[in-house]
């Protein structure tokens, strides 16, 4: 079982997942800092690259956008119908034809963000429009209707033709009576599968609307514009987060909470019955202690209740989770200990993946077993606390060398990447140099200023902690360089410099 508790400020809204007490997701959305996944742009082609096969594209924001040729599907240009789905290709044997041909810079293009921007890259585009609703995904360029792989095989069928008999009514009614031969594509989310056809009808609906709105906006704006933005994530908690074993959504504001209400009343009604306004006198944060594991979510080390503990490390190309045994000893020997670590270990790596939102490729240094079963086991257990995930896993098996490769999708900006920045004093390296380093760097930079200039005086500015060491243990070594280039040499602490920082003014 499952409570959502939503903690909203004007500047910014929390959200927090707790399944049996603990928090396993966390969700942040800064009013200035929101996310742009599902946002439709009429973009400009500012740039081709054939050698990258690749485009960018200008969408308005700081940086450009970036569009592979593999995701141009069937691109709409205003004033254009929908037509094939599928990748252009060259009818003469099948190969994918450049993106030279597909697009030309300054052209205006109908374009959906699929990826934030993150780091130093653009966001990620793609031609192929879907629009999410409550029930069914729309995909206007396409007539395939397909069904959420999470729904039972043996159903599948039969809700395809429900579904294409809906469709082909919505498009038959909007057309006076005649089905086109393009009523797009509509997938059925997971929890569309006991959906009434009144209420797959509605969906069908809206999101027809919404596309014709699209198109219509298309024309009427300049590139560079926004044409459709997706759901708030406060309107995302009903429409993705709630589910059947959903027991509660607490809300700790009474505006947003009947905002929420009348939007879930209006689209998703069996979520919208589950909204309570949170009247506590305690932050609700506070009734798990969420504020608490944010804390520790934004640190390297985990501790597991045996003793044992994970460290995460967290770099531009992959995550790395080291298990460690630490201070457990409670199992008879020593294969048992490691056994029992690495289980605990699989269920809160699962779940630190989800709380810190960790996407891409990330490696698993399970404690080494002897035993074959043990590590089937930890696999085991591994993958079905995978699969609680909303967001799409795949997990190895054991390497060679004992390791677990596995990805997660990314999306988002991790926990990390939206709550902080690289340190200032060590650039994000996570190390300093020693007082001392930083003392033999100086000296050295005053031989090599010396050589070149000829001041009246130098004088060395930096942190306390290298400046008492100047006054203390080196203070020989720069009275003889003081000597050697006949130069006085005074000190000046500077309190907001890193221990790393200097500078040396010539006087």
């Amino acid at each position: 079982m499952q409570d959502i508790l939503i903690n909203w400020s004007p500047q910014e809204t929390r959200v927090a997942l707790v399944e049996h007490g603990a928090v396993q997701e966390l969700h942040v959305e800064r009013t200035l800092e929101r996310g742009l996944v599902g946002n439709i742009y009429l973009g400009r082609v500012s740039r081709v690259l054939p050698g990258m096969q690749s485009a960018f594209i200008d969408i308005g924001l700081d940086r450009t956008a970036f569009l592979h040729v593999a995701d141009i599907v069937a691109p709409f240009t205003p004033g254009s119908r929908p037509s094939s789905p599928t990748p252009e290709r060259d009818h003469r044997g099948g190969a994918m034809v450049p993106i030279e041909k597909q697009v030309f810079e300054g052209q205006s293009l109908l374009v959906q963000v699929i990826k934030d921007p993150i780091g130093t890259k653009g966001a990620r585009l793609s031609t192929q429009i879907s629009i999410a609703g409550r029930l069914l995904v729309f995909l206007p360029q396409d007539n395939h209707i397909g069904v959420s792989q999470k729904i039972p095989s043996d159903l599948r069928d039969a809700l395809r033709s429900r579904m294409q008999a809906l469709i082909d009514a919505a498009a038959a009614a909007d057309s006076g009576g005649v089905v086109p031969a393009n009523t797009g594509g509509f997938i059925l989310r997971t929890n569309g599968e006991d959906s009434s056809d009144a209420e797959l009808a509605e969906d069908i609906a809206y999101l027809r609307k919404t596309w014709t709105r699209i198109r219509e906006l298309s024309t009427r704006k300049p590139p560079m514009s926004l044409l459709h933005q997706d759901l708030s994530l406060l309107q995302r908690v009903l429409r993705d987060m709630t589910v059947e074993d959903t027991q509660t959504i607490r809300i700790d504001s009474r505006e947003q909470f009947e905002s929420l209400l009348k939007f879930g009343l209006e689209f998703m009604p069996q979520a919208a019955g589950k909204l309570q306004l949170y009247k506590g006198e305690r932050p609700i944060f506070d009734l798990y202690s969420i504020d608490e594991e944010i804390a520790k979510a934004l640190g390297r080390r985990v501790d597991l209740k045996s003793g044992g503990y994970l460290v995460v490390d967290q770099t531009e190309a992959l995550t790395t989770v080291d298990v460690n045994t630490g201070g457990f000893v409670g199992a008879r020997n020593f294969d048992d200990t490691i056994f029992k670590t690495n289980l605990e270990a699989a269920q809160a790596i699962a779940r630190q993946l989800r709380l810190r939102n960790l996407g891409g490729i990330v490696i698993v240094d399970f404690i080494d077993m002897a035993r074959d079963d043990h590590r089937e086991q930890v696999l085991g257990e591994f993958r079905k606390q995978l699969a609680r995930d909303r967001v799409k896993t795949t997990a190895g098996g054991f390497s060679q060398l004992g390791l677990v490769e596995m990805t997660r999708k990314r999306t988002r900006e991790s926990l990390a990447h939206m709550l902080c920045e690289p340190c200032l004093a060590c650039n994000g390296q996570g190390i300093v140099k020693t007082a001392r380093s930083v003392a033999y760097d100086v000296l050295r930079e005053i031989l090599r200023e010396a050589r070149q200039f000829t001041p009246r005086e130098f004088r060395i500015v930096s942190s306390p902690q290298v400046i008492e060491l100047f006054l203390d243990e080196e203070s020989q070594h720069l009275a003889g360089l003081s000597d050697f280039i006949g130069k006085p040499i005074s000190l000046q602490a500077e309190p907001a410099m890193g221990q790393g920082q200097y500078d040396i003014v010539l006087l």
